[in-house]
């Protein structure tokens, strides 16, 4: 059920921020969802075989849910640089108007 809820929220966030950049909001919304399991999917491998490499047999006797909690950090930060870049990409192409006013009639150095 948590892991719904978070779902939602990831979805909502990149819904958010691609309705504000007036892009395609449902694909960012499920973006943002692929990009969560993509971050879990990718640390998990490689947290994974440095734990093999380090000491074989060390996920033999780790229950399943704590091993879920545990990836779920690796899966936040990587939507959230996603989204940061998404971001900083989107107001790149986008400049404000106004502030674009204020440089009429200015020297370029």
């Amino acid at each position: 059920m948590l892991g719904l809820i978070l779902l939602y929220w990831i979805g909502k966030y990149f819904y958010k921020l691609a309705e504000e950049f007036e892009k395609n909001k449902w694909g960012y919304a499920i973006l943002g969802i692929i990009i969560y399991y993509g971050g879990i999917l990718f640390f998990g491998l490689i947290i994974g075989l440095i734990a093999e490499f380090a000491s074989p047999g060390f996920f033999d006797d780790i229950n399943d849910t704590v091993l879920g909690i545990f990836m779920l950090p690796f899966g936040i930060l990587t939507c959230y640089l996603a989204y940061q870049y998404f971001e900083k990409t989107w107001k790149r192409q986008n400049p404000n108007p106004i502030n674009m006013i204020d440089e009429i009639g200015r020297q370029v150095d």
